[in-house]
C-alpha cells in the first residue's frame, strides 16, 4: 500500500511541491487544473514553482506568528 501523500507547508516554495505532488498523484496536468480552478495555466505553474505572492506571503506569516504547522494530507490518507 503507498504512503499517503503528506507536505509541511512553511514556505511558497514547499506549497508550490505540495501542489505539484498531489496534482501529480491525481494524473492532472497543469491545464486540466489550472482550468478546474479558474485560473491560466502559467499561474499555476508559477505557484508550483514556489513563486511568493503577497497573499501568500501573508498567509503563510499569519500562521507563523500564531505558533501554527500546515501540514497538508490527501483526502482519504
Amino acid at each position: 500500500m503507498p504512503q499517503p501523500l503528506t507536505f509541511r507547508v512553511n514556505d511558497a516554495a514547499s506549497l508550490g511541491a505540495a501542489v505539484r505532488e498531489f496534482r501529480a498523484a491525481r494524473h492532472l496536468s497543469q491545464a486540466q487544473l489550472a482550468e478546474a480552478m479558474g485560473v491560466h495555466r502559467s499561474y499555476l505553474s508559477e505557484l508550483e514553482r514556489g513563486r511568493v505572492t503577497e497573499q501568500l506571503a501573508r498567509l503563510l506569516e499569519a500562521f507563523h506568528q500564531l505558533g501554527v504547522d500546515v501540514l497538508l494530507v490527501a483526502e482519504g490518507s
